[in-house]
């Protein structure tokens, strides 16, 4: 399939502009940031108005309701955006940040600076938020942001767009360092995929099935956002009062996202004192809980996990729970099904914790706390973009930094090789 002239010609100009912004200084990207977020707000009228035509279309269409809140825009939500801007505004700049250096026997002096990736595609799903978000740490970080979202938030993502491109340009900035790719056929985010000569890092943001055609069709260098099947184990040496408290946040406080946790596991040596207190307190509160063998004759009305519920990203209010003999087993469950998002372990042993942290496979490995805290912001990065399961370039929030590669600078005198 050839590339639309259309999108490429969006590469282009994103391209153009990355050129200005990673020559720009933080003060101007920094004022860019706060006359963004003075429109949007401006602007908040006729961003609800467009957002209201796609929620309109939405529902006429069937959408249920979890992603219906999601498309939805409130006054308080475009404040929300605004302010994230004004946040990612005050972080600090990663470009330009020396990470380290030395000086060669021959006098050559080397160093190892963060530069700005170049462009930075972004294909979304229903969250006219993430025009705003991504666009922000993008821009903080150098970059210009092609995106391309769902065409059910077509309307909103536009108004978004035209918002911050205003904004930019008040400050002095390429409007391009921000390009929206307003075609939303299949044709268009394939074609984003693979714009070799302009995308210089993909990142997707959405379900199975966008990941699916990803892997099938990207030829750029892609940054997998994936799925979150995050794990609890609850150690034989747990304070189970605890793991009750922690295992009840991480499942039902939100249990739509990402760091929600999709499995429990517990050590066989609590199993009799926790499962039933946990089954009545998760229940309580909506939670459907399935489980193997061991666990459903702790549980009797729990019902039977299948291999395929263990693997499952459920972000509802479901959980499997599997019994297991020895930290060795659970660790090994855990490896065998998580999706190398966040993994946790409660225990009071320090040995078992510090087992568990070096063998899990994951991005994220938490100890006695909830798999909740695996964002962008409750680490300190102010926002992320993502949070990537992969390993290459970046793993885990990724903030500002992660958006940034390094190159190397060389200081001479007249030095020539022999």
């Amino acid at each position: 399939m050839s590339v639309p002239d259309a999108v490429v010609e969006l590469g282009r100009r994103a391209r153009d502009a990355s050129r200005v912004l990673a020559a720009s200084s933080t003060a101007a990207r920094d004022a860019a940031l706060r006359a963004a977020a003075d429109v949007l707000t401006e602007q908040g009228r006729e961003i609800l108005a467009a957002n209201a035509a796609d929620l309109e279309a939405a529902a006429a269409g069937g959408m249920e309701a979890a992603p219906l809140d999601r498309l939805r825009l409130t006054d308080a939500r475009i404040a929300a955006m605004a302010n994230g801007l004004r946040t990612v505004a005050g972080l600090s700049d990663p470009v330009g940040e020396v990470l380290d250096g030395w000086i060669r026997p021959n006098g050559l002096e080397i160093s190892r600076v963060r530069v700005p990736l170049g462009v930075v595609a972004i294909i979304y799903e229903n969250r006219p938020n993430v025009t705003s978000d991504a666009s922000g740490l993008c821009l903080k970080s150098g970059n210009a942001a092609l995106l391309r979202g769902s065409g059910s938030a077509l309307r909103s993502n536009l108004a978004v767009a035209g918002a911050l491109r205003t904004g930019f340009a008040k400050a002095g900035l390429p409007e391009d360092a921000l390009v929206l790719v307003d075609d939303a056929s299949h044709e268009s985010a394939v074609g984003v995929m693979q714009l070799t000569d302009y995308v210089d890092c993909l990142i997707p943001r959405g379900g199975a099935s966008l990941i699916a055609s990803i892997r099938e069709h990207a030829t750029v260098p892609v940054v997998i956002d994936g799925d979150g099947n995050c794990h609890i184990y609850v150690d034989a040496a747990a304070d189970l009062d605890a793991a009750l408290a922690i295992v009840c946040n991480a499942k039902t406080q939100r249990p739509g996202v990402c760091n929600a946790a999709e499995s429990l596991v517990v050590h066989e040596a609590v199993a009799d004192r926790l499962l039933v207190r946990l089954s009545a307190a998760l229940v309580a509160e909506g939670v459907e809980l399935v489980g193997d063998d061991g666990s459903r004759r702790r549980v009797p009305e729990m019902g039977v996990a299948t291999d395929d519920d263990f693997a499952r990203e459920f972000l509802a209010l479901k959980l499997s729970v599997a019994t297991v003999p020895s930290l060795d087993a659970a660790i090994a469950h855990v490896n065998r099904y998580g999706s190398g998002h966040t993994e946790a372990i409660v225990t009071t042993d320090l040995g078992a914790a510090r087992r568990f942290t070096r063998e899990v496979d994951a991005a994220a490995v938490v100890v006695n706390a909830s798999t909740r805290f695996t964002d962008g912001e409750e680490f300190g990065f102010g926002a992320e973009i993502g949070i990537s399961t992969q390993k290459l370039h970046a793993r885990g929030p990724m903030g500002l930094r992660e958006l940034t590669t390094y190159k190397y600078v060389i200081w001479g005198n007249g030095q020539v090789r022999g």
